[in-house]
């Protein structure tokens, strides 16, 4: 018998960046990796939902109350067996953020072949991914204003959890394998069942077995291999949306973000703060 799921609490505290301003947060995608049983909404109100075009995950339209801090809060039910992924997050999506520059899909065939291939490969990719980066929230992203994701040449780049996993996951798929770029809230284990950490992670589907790698977090851990697995620093995790390049269809008009883990402020004319 399956142990009894587990409740977790994330809150998210937004300013609005100028008057007229509307929020645009996720509602949660379907996983077997927690749900959103309820969100709960201080200093406005649900406005307009609406559905990201190509993934149908569910978002809302808030509007503040006044010109103040709104304040979210997701309630989540945290199952306690292995985790599942929606279908459609291992789907391709071709766009700035997905794809793989010339250079990147050479390197990462090749690093694959060199492998030998299957399981092989993906720690290999991995590897190189992690050997890439060191952990930093810088201002300025290595493919900020470019069509497609470069490859990383000599030395080490500053970057997020956001900019190792857009990495890899163009190197993966580059190399053929399916990987979904997934992304939620961490809840570390001495917060016990409240964050406000958000992060995201690669989950693999290679053979019939789907494997998860968080490198960012093995950085931060200290560990210099990286190995399959969500926790090398204690806690649990929801998944709360996951792919890159949304497009939403708006009353006022279409709304296309990066993603939607964290919220986003619409300025007055939908256009993203």
């Amino acid at each position: 018998m399956n142990a009894p799921a587990v409740p977790a609490i994330a809150v998210v505290t937004a300013e609005p960046p100028a008057p007229g301003a509307r929020l645009l947060a996720p509602l949660g995608a379907a996983s077997g990796l927690g749900s959103v049983a309820n969100l709960h909404i201080a200093g406005g109100r649900i406005v307009e939902t609406l559905c990201e075009i190509e993934t149908g995950q569910p978002a809302a339209i808030i509007e503040p109350s006044a010109q103040a801090p709104l304040r979210l809060t997701y309630r989540f039910v945290l199952p306690t067996e292995a985790p599942r992924y929606p279908e459609a997050a291992f789907a391709p999506r071709a766009n700035r953020y997905t794809r793989a520059a010339a250079e990147l899909l050479a390197a990462s065939r090749r690093i694959a072949a060199e492998a030998g291939g299957g399981r092989n490969a993906i720690d290999a990719l991995v590897a190189e991914a992690r050997a890439r980066f060191t952990y930093d929230h810088s201002e300025i992203r290595f493919n900020d204003r470019l069509d497609e994701v470069p490859l990383l040449g000599c030395g080490l780049m500053p970057g997020s959890c956001v900019d190792i996993n857009t990495y890899l996951v163009a190197s993966l798929r580059a190399a053929g394998f399916e990987a979904a770029y997934v992304y939620g809230y961490f809840f570390p284990a001495e917060k016990g069942d409240w964050t406000d950490d958000m992060h995201c992670w690669v989950a693999t589907r290679h053979g019939g077995e789907v494997l998860e790698w968080d490198i960012a977090h093995h950085i931060k851990a200290g560990h210099a291999r990286v190995l399959p697995g969500l926790n090398p620093r204690p806690g649990r995790r929801a998944l709360i949306g996951h792919s890159m390049g949304h497009r939403y269809d708006a009353r006022s008009g279409p709304i296309k973000v990066k993603l939607l883990a964290e919220p986003v402020w619409l300025m007055e004319d939908d256009a993203v703060a």
